[in-house]
C-alpha cells in the first residue's frame, strides 16, 4: 500500500465524537513511551502527524487521522508509568475501553510492546483481555533497532513461550523499527487486505 495523504481529523475524549463509521478503523494502543508515535510517523510517511515526546503520556485523547481518504488510524492514550494521577489514568483507561468496545467500524488493534523488554503484567492482561472480549488484535514488537538480532530474537522466543500458556494459536505478531522501517510494508499490507474485507460488508 501506497500511502498518498494523511490527515488529522478530530481528538475525542468519547466514542461517540469520532468520525462517522463508514470507514474502516485501525487503532494502535501501548505503554507510554513505547514508540507509537514514532512508528504511526514510519507507517504514513508524515513526520509530524503523530507527536512525539521523550515524556510518556503525550497522547491524552483518541485521534483520528484520515489515510488516503479511504480509512481511519486511531491513535490511542498510552497506558502504564505516564507521569498523570490515578484518576486520570482511571478515565483513559474507561475511555479507551469504550472505544474498543462500541466503535463499529473498528477492524483491529495494534498492540504495541517495546522488543527490548520481557512480557509486561499491564501488556498481558490486555491481550487477554482483548481475548476475553473477542477483539482481533497483532502484536507489534517496536523498537528493533535498538538491540542485535541474537537478543531481539531471543526476547521475541521469551514472549511467544509466555503468550503461549494462554494462547493458541498465538496472536499475529509484527516486528517493526520506527528507524529502519522495518514491519512497515507487513503492517500496510495488513490493512490493505482487512479493507477489501470491509468493503464487501
Amino acid at each position: 500500500m501506497l500511502i498518498s495523504s494523511a490527515e488529522f481529523v478530530i481528538s475525542s475524549t468519547h466514542y461517540k465524537d469520532c468520525p462517522p463509521a463508514d470507514k474502516p478503523e485501525y487503532a494502535f494502543l501501548g505503554r507510554s513511551n513505547v514508540g507509537k508515535s514514532s512508528l504511526i510517523n514510519m507507517l504514513t510517511g508524515y513526520g509530524k502527524l503523530a507527536k512525539t515526546s521523550a515524556t510518556p503520556g503525550k497522547t491524552q485523547l483518541i485521534n483520528h487521522f484520515l489515510i488516503n481518504g479511504s480509512w481511519y488510524l486511531a491513535d490511542l492514550p498510552g497506558f502504564g508509568f505516564a507521569k498523570v494521577s490515578k484518576k486520570m489514568r482511571h478515565n483513559w483507561e474507561k475511555m479507551i475501553r469504550n472505544y474498543l468496545l462500541n466503535r463499529e467500524n473498528l477492524v483491529c488493534t495494534f498492540l504495541l510492546v517495546d522488543s527490548r523488554h520481557e512480557p509486561q503484567k499491564n501488556d498481558l492482561e490486555n491481550m487477554e483481555w482483548f481475548g476475553n472480549q473477542g477483539l482481533p488484535f497483532v502484536v507489534i514488537f517496536t523498537k528493533a533497532d535498538k538491540m542485535g538480532n541474537s537478543t531481539l530474537q531471543s526476547n521475541i522466543a521469551i514472549y511467544r513461550k509466555k503468550l503461549s500458556e494462554l494462547w493458541d494459536p498465538l496472536p499475529q505478531m509484527i516486528i517493526t523499527s520506527a528507524e529502519t522501517k522495518a514491519g512497515r510494508d507487513e503492517i500496510l499490507n495488513f490493512i490493505a487486505q482487512y479493507n477489501k474485507e470491509f468493503q464487501k460488508t
